[in-house]
């Protein structure tokens, strides 16, 4: 048996690559940021050259950094940035256009439309999700509506449409696989949740014609071979799962109550709902969590489109921190924000909101406020968002859910995780491993060629790292969660 497996991590605003050992740890990494464009306010496209060029790159570092060969890699997991859209010619892999990216509101103004003709329900009841310029579906109509001639040859099938998932397998395979998972298929407004198929009425709504399509696969299965040329070898491409369902994988949960939290750019939490999916009553989405061996996992999903993105905005927006990392320092300096509430909503609101005209808003300044008290509210923003959510789930779910596991990159802020404990009243586990989402894919692809057996594998690889308990009293956390709302409602509507 070789003695890794690669893991493909293509995220909003890096591509990574992270080989894996049988413990479930990582013996390398490598990352590269790659550029943000943005065109207009609220807009966001990525160059799909660019997310291709630095994940092969990242790729090839890891396996040099490990001093291995392609031999020793049994096989790759790729997960991926959900519902970023790309379209790219059949003939040549050639992008026609810069990717949407899942972040952009381009295409609010189509959502408005498909809402006043009376769809929102049809796609609630088939797609588990809400008529939101969030998806992919709503992507791929602008895209077809606004460059010319290209819709003519969609139908034709000249030219094809994936998430990035699919744009890296083909491109990997040297164009043989046009394929995606079922959890990134699950993100599109494509796609039957029942039935786990394309589904002809809403791709009619949409006007997306089925030849651009990708074959939907499970994600513990063989998809393609990498090109030779590529690593030295074929390297078999056995797992894939969009970022989110791959962290919920990689955490483990694996029981229905089970839940994750994911503080990356956006902030993304699952709770595993078992083998049928059920309707929110609280616009939260039910999403495909995974499909292994015929068997379907369902989860409820709270989407927060900005977390870890506020602190880049710090960064490089305010210019009060030089690095990222210095936001914790910053942050902890200070022992509250003062009463300053940071509501970071740049590019609208996510669940439970779903207002894409929000903007974000900083209230309660005054002449004592200083840098440490706006790096203050900002990390604590993450967590507010984040009770949103849990609360939400809470409801749907008539679970108690006192146990929320955490990862990602600002999981390692543990000023922000006390706080996260203290403002949902529950305890906060964070694993070894935080880098959870590509482990997710890992496993996947691992378990496709038995690398790893069965999830009980998995279960037992699992290691706790730290754990937060609540400690602010329950008058205190209601009363600061009475001021976020507050806030919020001030910016919704």
């Amino acid at each position: 048996m070789p003695k890794y497996i690669l893991a493909l991590d293509q995220g909003t605003t890096s591509s990574r690559a992270i080989l894996f050992g049988h413990d479930g740890r990582g013996v390398a990494s490598a990352q590269q940021e790659f550029p943000q464009i943005l065109p207009s306010p609220g807009h966001v496209e990525h160059d799909p050259e660019a997310i291709w060029s630095s994940q092969l790159a990242t790729a090839k570092e890891v396996i040099a950094k490990a001093k291995c060969t392609a031999e020793d890699i049994a096989a790759i997991g790729v997960t991926n940035q959900r519902e970023t859209t790309v379209l790219w010619e059949k003939a040549t892999g050639k992008p026609v256009a810069n990717a949407i990216v899942w972040q952009s509101r381009i295409t609010a103004p189509i959502c408005e439309q498909l809402k006043a003709a009376g769809t929102e329900q049809t796609f609630r009841e088939k797609t588990g999700l809400v008529v939101d310029a969030y998806f992919s579906g709503t992507k791929i109509k602008y895209l077809l509506d606004t460059i010319p001639g290209l819709r003519s040859r969609a139908e034709k099938g000249e030219i094809l449409f994936g998430t990035v998932d699919s744009f890296l397998i083909w491109r990997l395979t040297g164009g043989k696989r046009h394929v995606t998972d079922v959890s990134n298929a699950s993100r599109t407004l494509l796609l039957n949740i029942h039935t786990l198929q394309w589904d002809d009425e809403l791709l009619n709504i949409l006007g997306v014609p089925r030849a651009m399509l990708p074959e939907v696969l499970p994600n513990s299965h063989h998809y393609g071979d990498t090109e030779a040329s590529l690593f030295g070898r074929a390297i078999p491409i056995t797992g894939a799962a969009g970022d989110q369902q791959a962290a919920t994988f990689g955490q483990a949960c694996f029981e229905p109550g089970s839940a994750k939290n994911t503080y990356g750019t956006g902030c993304f939490m699952l709770l595993n709902i078992g083998d049928q999916p059920r309707a929110s009553k609280h616009k939260l989405l039910t999403t495909v969590g995974w499909q292994i061996g015929g068997k379907t996992t369902y989860c409820l999903e709270g989407s927060v489109f900005i977390a870890g993105a506020i602190v880049q905005w710090l960064r490089d927006g305010l210019g009060i921190i030089k690095t990222s990392a210095e936001v914790e320092t910053l942050a902890a300096s200070v022992p509250d924000s003062d009463g300053v509430i940071l509501v970071p909503a740049l590019v609208g609101l996510g669940a439970p909101y779903w207002d894409p005209e929000a903007r974000g808003a900083i209230f309660g300044i005054t002449r004592g406020t200083t840098a440490a008290h706006i790096a203050r509210a900002a990390v604590e923003s993450m967590a507010f968002q984040s009770r949103d959510l849990l609360g939400a789930m809470r409801s749907d779910a008539e679970l108690p859910l006192t146990t929320l596991k955490v990862d990602g990159g600002a999981s390692l802020n543990n000023t922000l995780m006390q706080f996260q404990a203290d403002i949902v009243g529950a305890t906060v586990r964070r694993p070894v491993v935080a880098e959870t989402t590509a482990l997710g894919a890992a496993y996947l692809a691992g378990l496709a060629v038995g690398y790893w057996k069965d999830q009980s594998d998995i279960t037992g690889n699992w290691a706790l790292d730290r754990e937060f308990q609540p400690q602010m009293p329950a008058a205190e956390r209601d009363a600061r969660y009475g001021e976020w709302q507050k806030a919020v409602r001030r910016i919704v509507g």
